[in-house]
């Protein structure tokens, strides 16, 4: 060990990310129709390119990309039969009292605040989207974790919206007004990321 100096380069982990979620078929557009699908009934003039940007910027943060690269390598690996026992089988099987897959997706959320947790309660409950597909058992693959936090992504995708929509509210403007770079409040300040 290196006593903690190496650090991994953010546009490594961030490219990472994005091929694992497109190694397991879920693409941005994906996690997106299910942000719009939330947030059109509460944001005149929100488009699916809006979303787009939100789950873009969801997927840059760290904790994100961390949760994902986790969650995603531990399904491949339950997939390859290559957890020791009785991980094995707890994993391949997405027991129902198996909790530590949403335990990773809702620590995720936490960045985002108490809209993000709920919105994520209910995606997990109701599986919507690509998280439907994803549960679904089906040809061998398992997506114990990588549902879950589909539904993290999204649920923090939709609180971003959902605070920006509050900021345009008080400006009496609406998503009709906004290109989608410009999503959130913190679009084009100096050193902001997210």
């Amino acid at each position: 060990m290196d006593g903690g100096r190496f650090r991994v380069h953010s546009d490594e982990v961030t490219k990472a990310t994005h091929e694992a979620l497109e190694r397991r078929g879920v693409t941005n557009e994906d996690i997106a129709k299910i942000v719009l699908d939330m947030q059109l009934p509460f944001n005149e003039g929100l488009t699916i390119e809006h979303c787009m940007e939100s789950v873009e910027s969801v997927l840059r943060k760290r904790e994100m990309q961390h949760a994902l690269l986790v969650g995603i390598e531990l399904d491949e690996l339950a997939e390859q039969g290559k957890l020791s026992r009785p991980l094995q089988q707890i994993v391949g099987a997405d027991e129902g009292l198996f909790g530590v897959d949403e335990m990773i997706g809702l620590g995720a959320v936490l960045t985002y605040g108490s809209i993000a947790v709920t919105t994520f309660g209910h995606l997990d409950k109701n599986k919507t989207g690509i998280i439907h597909k994803l549960d679904t058992k089906y040809g061998g693959q398992v997506h114990t974790f990588l549902d879950d936090l589909v539904a993290s992504v999204a649920a923090c995708a939709s609180a971003r919206i959902a605070h920006r929509t509050r900021d345009l509210e008080e400006q009496g403007r609406t998503f009709e007004d906004l290109a989608p770079g410009e999503t959130t409040p913190e679009t084009h300040v100096e050193g902001a990321e997210t």
